[in-house]
């Protein structure tokens, strides 16, 4: 029954997922050249090449550009991540709080990462203008959408701007579990707010926070349309392997294109099982059940005892 019910949801992953990353790594062991067709016409074939589109990737040209955009992905993933996970913390911890207007700020901080990455792009990329507000703010002229560090800059902040409301989102829902009697209890104790934050706040939130923090890191390594739209492709400063994947498709080379997407994948699949393995992040929840069950079972095994005693 179980594997019944749960067919129609594995048809459906299978057919979005799994044909399409099979269909990439067969597709990564060919290679497109020229040859002789069976007439002696010169033609395009697709040549069995093993694993030479792996050797690739870290020798020649392309090794270089694959080789600066693991460092670009691999740098946006680790700022951009950090950034969001301590202002989405100090967010959550001022939506925890009781005040007039709370509810306004918790809908004011959903508009950011309600808006879609692209027009959140093209906004960013008028206000990082050479005569943008960004310039006129500081009395400058950075050339924030050319090559360089100010466009990994103008990326981290859009980024950063965009994905902080969702950390601190999920944070304050792992805040709102927290039993008040809790705090109270420490403040009986003479805790101060720091202690409680140390003490009680950041380890009952780290199941949530570990979670949040995945996924976003996982989303941040995909990262393709916002460095895209705001500083546009071919910049080797804010080429990521998503954008690699994209142009060496874009210029007909299925081959070497699906080489950096597995890669990419492959990447990314490590990062989450050191989070799940390593780290422990429960996305699935099966932790929190297991946890729930067996308090559950200790206190009917209590219950017991107690009407046996009677």
């Amino acid at each position: 029954m179980a594997a019944m019910l749960l067919s129609p949801t594995i048809l459906v992953l299978a057919l979005v997922i799994v044909y399409p990353l099979l269909s990439a790594v067969h597709q990564s062991l060919f290679r497109a050249e020229t040859g002789l067709d069976a007439d002696g016409f010169v033609s395009e074939v697709e040549s069995f090449v093993g694993l030479a589109n792996y050797a690739d990737l870290f020798v020649g040209e392309s090794g270089r550009r694959f080789l600066n955009a693991f460092a670009n992905t691999t740098f946006f993933t680790v700022t951009t991540v950090f950034l969001e996970t301590v202002l989405g913390l100090c967010l959550a911890l001022a939506m925890n709080r009781a005040f007039r207007g709370r509810s306004f700020l918790r809908a004011s901080i959903l508009v950011p990462w309600a808006v879609p990455t692209a027009v959140s792009g093209l906004l960013w990329r008028w206000i990082f203008q050479s005569d943008g507000i960004a310039n006129n703010l500081l009395g400058s002229e950075i050339l924030w959408t050319a090559e360089g560090n100010a466009s990994k800059l103008a990326v981290i902040i859009a980024e950063v701007w965009k994905t902080a409301p969702f950390i601190g989102l999920l944070v304050l829902a792992g805040m709102q579990i927290i039993p008040g009697e809790v705090y109270e209890a420490a403040k009986i104790d003479g805790a101060g707010w720091w202690r409680q934050l140390g003490s009680i706040t950041l380890p009952l939130v780290k199941p949530t926070l570990l979670v949040a923090v995945l996924f976003r890191m996982l989303d941040a390594l995909r990262m393709f349309d916002l460095p895209f739209v705001l500083i546009g492709p071919g910049k080797e400063s804010v080429e990521t392997l998503s954008m690699l994947a994209w142009d060496e498709s874009n210029q007909l080379r299925y081959g070497s294109a699906s080489a950096f997407a597995v890669m990419l994948f492959l990447y990314v699949a490590v990062v989450a099982i050191v989070f799940v393995k390593v780290l422990g992040a429960d996305v699935t929840g099966a932790k929190e059940l297991k946890r729930i069950s067996k308090k559950s079972r200790i206190k009917a095994t209590r219950t017991q005892k107690a009407e046996a005693t009677r």
